[in-house]
């Protein structure tokens, strides 16, 4: 579970003369309250951003940032590739990192294929690469409890494969999938894994495996169920988070417009199958929320979430707690805007998710950001948000590579521009809220994933001087 939280206490100090040219040019002040570090009793006023550190790596290029509210560069890491694609600062300080290897085999967004962790100083502890012919690691990455860390990647099968269990309309060069793996950084072993591949239904030929009713098995995925023009890409899964209470597991399924739930405390061979497990489902899904469509229990008009990205749950220190916050990307087609979105899950006292009429609810967020005009918004992939302890919310717009804070009524109370300049070397640009520059490109490509941030007295910035 990413608890990558800004603290809820801090005194950022500035020069004076900062003070005076910000107090005097900017509507609204980019300086955070000052708090007692040493009272659990203070409050965060959500008319100031939340004070702390914020993280991103642009995806064309090979460095790290770690940027302050003022939009200054306070420490950066130099790898030897482009991000594949998330970032996260560990408790210690460290690093880690994807990084993209590229494949002759398969491409697609989001490409990544190994995984390095960093000190502060820059130094690689280790790498780890999983890549092949056959299997292609990408997007992100999630740090367990027990130090472990659990990867998205693709898998190819092929279109005899495909076919043999009752696929139709097969892409050229077969399906990839997506599966998960739990890495020990240790000794490099797989540690446990998760496959889609498992746990698919179809209705078109009941003569091959997997054939049932698809509206009977919402726990199954239907292996026919194709985003149009997606290919061979079938589910494209870009986020992966956990709950360390539940022992539960979410994925980010962008190519079927919702986020998938399955348990995480079983053994390879039940996560296989469709028992066993805390919650006796195996590895099936224990719950999925945004297009019902996807398991035949509604239609287009059903839908509630487009191409979204970072669907996660917020931690239980947070305002929100045990909901979940998803960046809702929108689609060119249907929805040309994005929003971002927080639901309540059904879940019951067993920590597993109820129906409702036939399908998972909730009908309609618990909160929503939405521009107004709404088509102002528009994040056509990528992208995140993360909320704060004031109550605020970080929103990353990736493919603009624009950062602001709103609050819970949506006025946006901080603002950051990343940009880069003619010669390709990246440079930060700070703005402020009202600035305008929320939707377009300052030149270059300056393509973000994800923006974190992280409080002052964070556990990995604590001891350092930034």
């Amino acid at each position: 579970m990413k608890g990558h939280n800004c603290p809820i206490f801090t005194q950022i100090t500035h020069r004076f003369v900062r003070v005076l040219l910000i107090t005097f040019l900017f509507p609204f002040s980019l300086l955070a309250a000052e708090s007692d570090p040493n009272d659990p009793n203070t409050t965060y006023d959500p008319n100031d951003p939340c004070p702390g550190y914020t993280l991103f790596a642009p995806m064309n290029a090979q460095k790290t940032y770690l940027i302050d509210n003022d939009g200054e560069t306070v420490h950066t890491w130099q790898a030897d590739s482009t991000p594949g694609l998330s970032v996260y600062l560990l408790d210690n300080g460290d690093l880690l990192r994807t990084g993209k290897v590229t494949s002759t085999r398969f491409t697609a967004g989001g490409l990544g294929g190994s995984l390095a962790r960093y000190t502060w100083d820059n130094e690689q502890l280790w790498s780890y690469e999983y890549t092949s012919d056959t299997v292609h690691s990408h997007h992100d990455v999630e740090l367990l409890p027990n130090g472990h860390l659990l990867m998205i990647a693709w898998e190819l099968k092929t279109e005899a494969e495909v076919l043999a269990a009752g696929g139709e309309d097969i892409p050229d060069g077969g399906l990839w999938p997506d599966h998960l793996i739990e890495l020990d950084p240790n000794s490099g072993e797989v540690t446990w894994q998760w496959h889609a591949w498992d746990h698919i239904i179809q209705d078109v030929d009941a003569s091959k495996p997997n054939y049932g009713v698809v509206a009977d098995h919402p726990e199954l995925i239907d292996l026919n169920y194709r985003l149009q023009g997606k290919g061979s890409d079938w589910h494209h899964i870009n986020a992966v988070d956990y709950h360390p209470a539940f022992n539960q597991i979410m994925l980010s399924v962008h190519n079927f417009n919702e986020f998938w739930i399955i348990d995480h405390n079983s053994t390879v061979e039940e996560a296989a199958g469709h028992s066993g497990g805390q919650y006796s489902r195996g590895g099936d899904l224990l719950y999925r929320w945004g297009n019902p469509e996807t398991y035949d229990r509604g239609t287009s008009d059903d839908q509630q979430l487009y191409l979204q990205h970072d669907a996660k749950w917020i931690t239980d220190d947070l305002p929100g707690a045990g909901h979940v916050l998803i960046f809702n990307n929108g689609d060119q087609q249907l929805r040309k805007w994005s929003t971002v979105v927080e639901i309540e899950l059904p879940i019951n006292d067993a920590n597993t998710y109820d129906l409702t009429n036939g399908v998972y609810g909730p009908n309609e967020p618990t909160w929503e950001y939405q521009d107004d005009p709404a088509t102002d918004f528009y994040a056509t992939n990528i992208s995140g948000a993360q909320r704060l302890p004031n109550g605020n919310t970080l929103i990353c717009n990736g493919p603009a590579g624009n950062f602001f804070e709103v609050k819970t009524d949506g006025t946006k109370i901080w603002e950051y521009q990343y940009s880069t300049d003619s010669s390709s070397n990246t440079r930060a640009v700070p703005s402020v809220p009202g600035g305008g520059q929320g939707g377009g490109q300052t030149g270059g490509q300056v393509n973000v994933f994800r923006a974190e941030r992280y409080l002052p007295d964070y556990s990995g910035l604590a001891t350092l001087e930034l």
